[in-house]
């Protein structure tokens, strides 16, 4: 998703000579882009070797929508903040061939798209697991979640590609082009009015559901309490955004008004930080997840500490006493 493209051009003119608004942002931008893609891939690596290990031991359909929503995160990180971001608007200044922008563009909305969208099939899979059981056994296979997430994941390219014609906030015409417009609020729609009303409505049925059932499953409200974590974080992060490309469309140009470009700067920021935050929620809300975790950094770290002998002693008293020597056994 294009979001800034040409963030950090400070002192530059429109094409009909208009002087456009001096970017605020600029290198705060970078360096809070750069550390976010420094600490968010990592973090979103070790969340997807973890929930890959949670979802083949319990084959549970739940953990199959988290491990398809921390690709979807790491997909955004790689074209959104790397290639959008950092690459193509800091390093390269935006010097690169139209057709391989647009192409770029649909990449990018196809990952946001794909990341908000997995929270709505977290969304609708709990809402199931509570309010129909029955008809949860029937779709709750890893076959069927497979297939769905799939299938989400083909429908999020569709729906990127009209945007290979998206054009950027910082490029726009005053007033926006009919075609600009309709892109611009398809992209609103798509990112978060759809997606906030089926939280609000399913997560306002989960709650009523589990009060009225008294005390829920321990499992079964820890996932709840993710998901309404996940669905509650997104909703205020990415309200900044929404509503100031609305802003912009209404009311003022980004382009000319350092206001509106401080504005959008520091909510694509904020949204972008959602990318990010799943792994520490994760940690704190399930230690099943937090012992997975742990169990794989101590299964990365005991081959650097261990290198077993090849023809070490075979008599037990003798490996008893090695093992006190402090050699590896």
């Amino acid at each position: 998703m294009n979001m800034t493209n040409a963030a950090w051009a400070n002192n530059a003119r429109d094409p009909d000579g208009k002087e456009r608004s001096p970017c605020v942002a600029g290198t705060g931008a970078l360096i809070y882009y750069c550390i976010l893609l420094c600490m968010g891939l990592p973090v979103n690596i070790l969340t997807a070797i973890a929930l890959t290990r949670l979802a083949a031991r319990t084959q549970k359909s739940s953990y199959w929508y988290l491990l398809a929503l921390t690709a979807s995160d790491i997909l955004t990180q790689v074209f959104v903040v790397f290639a959008g971001f950092i690459m193509q608007a800091a390093i390269l200044a935006r010097e690169v061939p139209g057709a391989l922008a647009h192409t770029i563009n649909v990449l990018q909305f196809t990952a946001n798209h794909a990341s908000i969208w997995m929270t709505v099939l977290l969304t609708v899979d709990r809402y199931i697991a509570l309010c129909h059981p029955l008809q949860y056994r029937t779709v709750s296979y890893p076959e069927c979640t497979q297939k769905i997430i799939g299938a989400m994941f083909a429908v999020s390219l569709a729906t990127g590609i009209p945007f290979y014609w998206w054009l950027d906030v910082w490029h726009d015409a005053y007033p926006p082009t009919t075609m600009d417009k309709v892109l611009k609020w398809l992209h609103c729609f798509i990112i978060y009015f759809i997606p906030c009303s089926i939280f609000l409505v399913t997560n306002s049925v989960i709650i009523h559901k589990l009060r009225r059932s008294g005390r829920p499953h321990r499992r079964l409200s820890k996932t709840t309490a993710i998901l309404l974590a996940i669905t509650t974080i997104f909703i205020v992060l990415w309200a900044p955004r929404t509503f100031v490309m609305i802003y912009h469309l209404c009311v003022a140009s980004v382009n000319q008004g350092w206001q509106a470009h401080l504005a959008l700067d520091v909510a694509n920021m904020v949204a972008m930080l959602n990318t990010s935050l799943n792994f520490f929620l994760y940690c704190f809300v399930s230690k099943t997840f937090r012992q997975t975790v742990w169990d794989l950094m101590v299964s990365f770290r005991l081959p650097c500490t261990q290198s077993p002998r090849k023809n070490g002693p075979s008599d037990p008293a003798l490996r008893s006493l090695g093992a006190l020597d402090g050699t590896s056994v």
